[in-house]
């Protein structure tokens, strides 16, 4: 039980740092992603259908690849050289967004970018739970999602501004992004300190012995992940959906600073919260905010429709990212937290390379209505298995009371 008389820790340094990290690579990617299906669509006639296959490959490696570098952190005990080389990864494959003339070219670069982001996932937010004490975790987590996502809004904001200033030259606001990414893997390296308890060899997470100590409320948050992301496909279809509505390209990312702004606003408050109420409660009121931002970017093709189904996709964000990080972190054994963001996220990029498909299909064949409608049923789907979860363990049960 935690004592609600003690004071609250303070928030440990090595945490804003890596929020900072967060915030510098999201900074170097959005700068390039607000922009990349207008470019895909503008310059390189690529099909709604290609865009969503291609999104969905590259996100469904990253997550698939955090199954190996979460194991291995455990294995090794070490979680921050992996993270390094993560970052470094997806610092690297930024200028090949500038060179690409062709989809095929794109799609290498997303798949380099998003290993490393796979690689560096699920040791970082092993790290995160092992750095910050237990009664601030899910504060901790809102904090480090929430400088992330202040990145994910200065990116496209950036972009804007570069591409009103050099006349909608993509090629060059792609060679900046380069910048942002570097800083990003010079302050991980010297900034954080990884905690010695961390080192050796301590546990052989692929074992069956070690497999079976998670429980089933391990496994359901892990269901429930998967279909939630089923039904929260690429971003690159708001950006779609902004170009339909006739947003110029050189403003088209304004789509995902608004979301990612409220996303930032939301997601510490809400992680915060985290720490004291219900998960299951945050979590299905997450899935109604999605619910709900569906609907209004399915209603008409009008400029308020657009701009409050964003902001609704941003507070579910905000609500559900951290909570569910949170939520792993809380249900596996402490030796094997690299392995249960690995195995998360591994159903969740099967999940998303399916999501985007569909999506890229469905926008093909029917148009954006349907697409967002389909969306809303995968959501509803999954607030109806949050009915279906398990007690939870008696530690577990201290923190959703």
């Amino acid at each position: 039980m935690t004592d609600s008389t003690l004071p609250r820790p303070a928030m440990p340094r090595a945490i804003w740092v890596l929020g900072f990290v967060s915030l510098l690579m999201d900074v170097s990617s959005e700068l390039i992603h607000s922009l990349l299906p207008v470019f895909m669509t503008t310059t390189l006639a690529t099909s709604a259908l290609l865009i969503g296959i291609v999104e969905g490959l590259a996100e469904a490696t990253a997550l698939i690849v955090k199954v190996f570098s979460g194991v291995l952190s455990d294995y090794l005990g070490k979680r921050k050289a992996l993270a390094v080389w993560g970052y470094a990864l997806g610092a690297l494959s930024k200028p090949l967004f500038a060179i690409a003339t062709s989809t095929g070219t794109i799609l290498g670069a997303r798949l380099i970018d998003r290993v490393g982001k796979g690689i560096r996932g699920a040791p970082r937010d092993a790290l995160i739970a092992d750095i910050a004490p237990e009664s601030v975790r899910g504060e901790a987590f809102g904090l480090r999602q929430s400088l992330d996502t202040v990145g994910s809004f200065l990116g496209p904001l950036l972009a804007i501004v570069l591409m009103l200033a050099w006349h909608n030259d993509f090629r060059a606001v792609f060679w900046v992004a380069v910048i942002p990414g570097a800083l990003s893997v010079v302050l991980l390296l010297f900034g954080v300190q990884e905690p010695a308890r961390n080192t050796g060899r301590a546990t052989q997470p692929l074992r069956l012995a070690s497999l079976q100590r998670f429980t089933a409320d391990y496994w359901w948050v892990v269901a429930i992940g998967a279909v939630f992301t089923l039904a929260r496909f690429s971003e690159a279809f708001l950006l779609l959906r902004a170009l339909k509505d006739g947003v110029s390209v050189a403003f088209a990312p304004i789509v995902l600073i608004g979301m990612n702004l409220v996303y930032s606003i939301a997601a510490y408050p809400l992680g915060k919260l985290s720490d004291t109420v219900s998960h299951s409660r945050l979590l299905a009121a997450g899935v109604l905010l999605l619910i709900a931002a569906d609907l209004t970017l399915a209603w008409n093709d009008g400029w308020l429709c657009l701009a409050i189904g964003v902001a609704l996709w941003g507070l579910h964000m905000g609500a559900t990212q951290g909570l569910l990080a949170r939520m792993v972190a809380d249900s596996a054994p402490a030796e094997l937290r690299g392995s249960a963001y690995g195995f998360f996220n591994l159903a969740s990029g099967i999940a998303l390379l399916l999501a985007s498909v569909i999506a890229g299909l469905l926008w093909d064949q029917f148009g954006a209505a349907i697409t967002f409608v389909v969306g809303a049923a995968f959501a509803t789907s999954a607030l109806a298995l949050l009915g279906m979860r398990p007690v939870p363990t008696a530690r577990i049960a201290t923190f959703h009371k």
